[in-house]
């Protein structure tokens, strides 16, 4: 499924709209420690996190990511909106919590996996 089509479904805030919404989406990781990002999400999956910093930009480049899912309505910097512009990494906004996104995200592409 096309990150798009999640950000439509899930009514997610593209914060960088002209920035990869083509992509395919694998899946999603949900989690707020760089470090277990980095061991443990697969390419092509959604990372669904709290943080706002620039390092997550970093992060979603070294895994292959389709994109960043920011929760609880936080923002990011300027300084990390720039970044994922450069770098091509969609960054998307919901006012949701981490655990109803995924929640949600989950059905999404469990249902796809079923008729697909």
């Amino acid at each position: 499924m096309k990150l798009k089509e999640i950000a439509e479904i899930l009514s997610l805030r593209p914060l960088t709209p002209a920035v990869g919404h083509e992509r395919e989406v694998s899946g999603a990781y949900v989690g707020d420690l760089l470090s277990d990002v980095m061991a443990n999400a697969g390419e092509g999956n959604i990372w669904i996190t709290l943080q706002t910093h620039v390092n997550i930009v970093a992060v979603a480049v070294f895994k292959n990511l389709s994109a960043i899912v920011i929760v609880n309505g936080r923002m990011p910097d300027a300084d990390t909106m720039d970044k994922a512009v450069s770098e091509d990494i969609p960054i998307l906004l919901t006012g949701k919590s981490a655990f109803e996104t995924a929640g949600k995200l989950y059905q999404i592409l469990n249902v796809q996996n079923l008729q697909g």
